[in-house]
């Protein structure tokens, strides 16, 4: 029976009998395994599936560090190896086991089962990995490190035992070398290099030193693949460092080139842990090719030479006083618009009174009051040239209603968006957190900076300037609204009759949307990947569309959409968004009814503005439009009425067919940023077109918007650097996006992407400015001299 083998076994090696260096030792080895052997028995019974596996031979050696044991093992028998070290309470030494399998044994392989204080080991040889669809890779080396158990006692001797069998009857010839590794600690800001491999997993410790709470775990290597796997791990047995266990417990991400993890000291109450390095089996999580598929299942692939060399340095987080300092820089910078906008106000009021008493110096009589054909729409707008006072007829109360509508339908969407975006990015933060798969959010892990529950505070900081520049320009708009509202009850000639008409409710709306989008970057932020990415985008479709509407209802105020219209057209840019995203990626059917749509839409939107809304679209379109064509380029060759119109739509039409094409071409990955690009080049196009438009029609920029426009260019265009920086993306896999982590360049606290949003909210803001100031030198004109186009 196995079991009474084994008891027998056990005495024919009483002390004195067997191999070792003398009695007393081998008596402490034995009494130390005596009840581990009976369970070795026991497991092997098991492990035979139930049937009488015979073992006539036990043998235990006592065995040294550093000495290579060559041996056989067979069914008939079993070695049992016996180590025993000294345990220092003050200092950390790991123990490594080594195994090579010298012959081929894959049906019946050899079991190492190590027993610890406190943990049990086990693998077997060749170790059989699995990779995606059950691919198997065998390896015949195998080197494993041991957890130190705990010890309250300055000093201990522990015993440990390596015990080997298999079940062939055939003998399987191997070699075990047990060491003690030296440097297994980790020491702050000096790096450590080690190689490491899927069956030669590779962790070491590391000790918080006095005043550090926060450590940064850098990883680096010069080769991209194979693709690895970092892990902080509390300390514990059994310690998990393996491709097939790494993420079952601590924190771990995938790398390539390059791997950070923060670690705060209050996460681990032994204010110490372990770093775990693994080499994946295959490179398909770090953006590597697909291996083939096996011809039949149980088939074993060679995964050939996976060994990776890799540097691990633990550098110190930043301390508290560099959080501090960057809140005050980041609330300062904003805030200094404040004080600059309370100086403005100043000035104006000192010398604002002199330039409006000339303002109502001009006659009544300089206008024409005359209600021109106001019946008649199509008289109206079809005439060849258009001046703001033919557009501006409706009842004044009527239209501020009319834009007032903007504010509040995008005040209401913003409320009913955020709660969700809101409850959603803290769900994914507890995810992160909970099951330490650093994988989800796309940061920069070289700056990522975390505070209580968030993992990259900096990143969410640095959107307040949105906040507090939207409030900002609310606080502006509200002071012009109040202004002309007083004009308005004292009946002043300038308010009524002159001037750009003021309606206030789109900068309303272009002030909240620049506040929201704020918000909603910082939540995007909070956990940055390609799911949630549409809400870091929303609200800048909102504010790109509102720029656009409100550069038309400056010299179109009576025929601009009504809010109604606007949203429902931006909710459907965020539609194909949120498709694109889903389905766009290298989905052909896709690109070609998106295209499709634009180039229609394109058309049917430069028809409204060609024809100023006077057209229909129904059963005679086509013939319409045949007719056209046949009076006006086959029996005659006539050039457009509306020739600046005909320039702006043509130059739209050439742009946006162009980008068409080159989404249908390329069909970029990143589709939210490609229907971004598409609503800023038309708008860009539009405020050319405007500027333009108002530099031929006589009109002049003054100094404050002049000022804005230049100080706002300037702004876009550093802006833009830093946004190209590309710190991370997740059109990648997490490891490949990893590799263009950087380091923080602004107070040890900020990273590129973080002064891309300081500068990007400035430039919105100065944007704002110069819609808002660039007509201001209409204010004393008559509206009837006032060109629309």
């Amino acid at each position: 029976m196995v079991l009474r083998s084994c008891w027998k076994s056990r005495h024919k090696n009483r002390p004195g009998t067997g191999p070792g260096p003398g009695p007393s030792a081998a008596a402490r080895g034995v009494r130390a395994g005596s009840a581990a052997l009976l369970w070795l028995c026991v497991t092997q019974f098991a492990c035979a599936g139930g049937e009488l596996a015979e073992i006539t031979k036990v043998v235990q050696k006592d065995a040294e560090f550093d000495v290579t044991y060559n041996d056989t093992v067979t069914s008939e028998n079993q070695t049992i190896y016996a180590f025993n070290h000294t345990v220092s309470r003050n200092r950390t030494e790991g123990v490594r086991v080594s195994v090579d399998v010298l012959s081929q044994g894959f049906e019946s392989p050899i079991l190492f089962v190590v027993r610890q204080k406190q943990a049990v080991l086990s693998f077997q040889i060749p170790l059989i990995l699995r990779g995606l669809y059950q691919r198997k890779y065998p390896y015949n080396h195998v080197g494993r490190t041991l957890c130190q158990p705990p010890t309250r006692a300055a000093s201990e001797t522990q015993y440990f035992f390596v015990d080997v069998s298999t079940l062939s009857s055939q003998g399987t010839n191997y070699q075990l070398r047990v060491s003690r590794v030296e440097s297994f600690t980790l020491h702050t800001d000096k790096k450590f290099s080690f190689t490491a491999s899927p069956s030669q997993p590779q962790y070491f410790k590391y000790d918080f030193p006095d005043g550090v709470d926060t450590v940064i775990v850098k990883v680096n290597s010069d080769a991209t693949f194979p693709c690895s796997v970092m892990s902080i791990q509390d300390i514990q047995c059994p310690v998990y460092d393996l491709d097939n266990n790494v993420a079952f417990i601590g924190m771990y991400q995938t790398m390539t080139k390059k791997g950070a993890i923060t670690v705060q000291r209050k996460d681990f109450p032994s204010n110490s842990f372990y770093v775990v390095v693994v080499v994946k089996t295959e490179d398909e999580a770090c953006g590597g090719p697909l291996r083939f598929y096996p011809l039949w299942p149980d088939e074993l692939i060679n995964a050939g030479n996976r060994s990776k060399f890799i540097d691990v340095i633990v550098t110190p987080a930043i301390k508290s006083e560099v959080y501090v300092m960057g809140m005050l820089f980041c609330l300062g910078i904003f805030l200094s618009f404040y004080l600059l906008t309370l100086l403005m106000t100043c000035l104006e009021n000192n010398v604002g009174r002199s330039r409006h008493e000339s303002l109502s110096s001009v006659e009544e009589d300089d206008y024409d009051t005359l209600d021109d054909i106001n019946s008649d729409k199509n008289i109206v707008r079809t005439k060849k040239y258009l001046y703001v006072a033919d557009l501006s007829r409706k009842d004044k109360r009527i239209l501020s209603k009319k834009y007032q509508i903007y504010f509040w339908n995008i005040a209401t969407i913003a409320v009913f968006y955020a709660l969700p975006v809101v409850q959603l990015v803290i769900t994914y933060q507890t995810v992160v957190n909970v099951t330490g798969n650093q994988d989800i959010c796309f940061y920069n892990f070289l700056c990522a900076h975390p505070l209580g529950a968030l993992s990259a505070f900096n990143n969410i900081l640095s959107n307040l300037g949105y906040v507090l520049l939207g409030l900002l320009f609310l606080l502006i708009v509200l002071k012009r609204d109040i202004i002309h509202q007083r004009a308005l009850v004292r009946n002043d000639f300038n308010a009524l009759e002159c001037g750009i008409p003021k309606h206030f409710g789109l900068y309303y709306a272009m002030g909240t949307a620049l506040m929201m989008e704020g918000l909603l970057s910082a939540c995007y932020h909070v956990c940055p990947n390609y799911t949630n990415f549409q809400f870091d985008t929303s609200f800048m479709y909102m504010i790109a569309g509102l720029c656009m509407l409100k550069l038309y209802q400056k010299r179109h105020p009576d025929i601009n959409a009504s809010a109604y219209t606007a949203y429902a057209c931006l909710a459907g840019v965020i539609f194909f968004s949120v498709l694109g995203v889903v389905f766009g990626k290298g989905n052909t059917v896709f690109w070609i009814v998106f295209s499709v749509i634009h180039i229609l839409a394109t058309m049917l939107l430069s028809t409204q503005l060609y024809y100023m809304g006077r057209w229909r679209l129904d059963s005679g379109i086509l013939r319409r439009i045949l007719n056209v064509i046949d009076t006006d380029c086959i029996r005659q060759c006539s050039g457009p009425m509306y020739i600046d119109r005909m320039v702006l739509l043509v130059m739209g039409n050439i742009v946006n067919w162009s980008l068409a094409a080159y989404g249908l071409i390329e069909r970029p990955n990143d589709f939210a940023s490609y229907l971004l690009a598409i609503a800023i080049c038309n708008l860009l196009l539009y405020f050319a077109f405007y500027i333009i438009m108002k530099l031929r029609s006589g009109e002049r920029i003054q100094c404050m918007a002049l000022v804005c426009i230049l100080f706002t260019a300037v702004v876009w265009g550093f802006a833009l650097y830093f946004f190209f920086q590309g710190l991370s993306t997740w059109q990648k896999t997490p490891a490949e996006s990893r590799e263009h982590n950087r380091d923080c360049i602004l107070l040890s606290f900020f990273d590129d992407h973080d002064i891309w949003h300081f500068l990007s909210s400035i430039a919105m803001f100065g944007s704002f400015l110069v819609l808002m100031t660039m007509d201001d030198d209409l204010d004393g004109i008559q509206r009837d001299k006032i060109f629309a186009f």
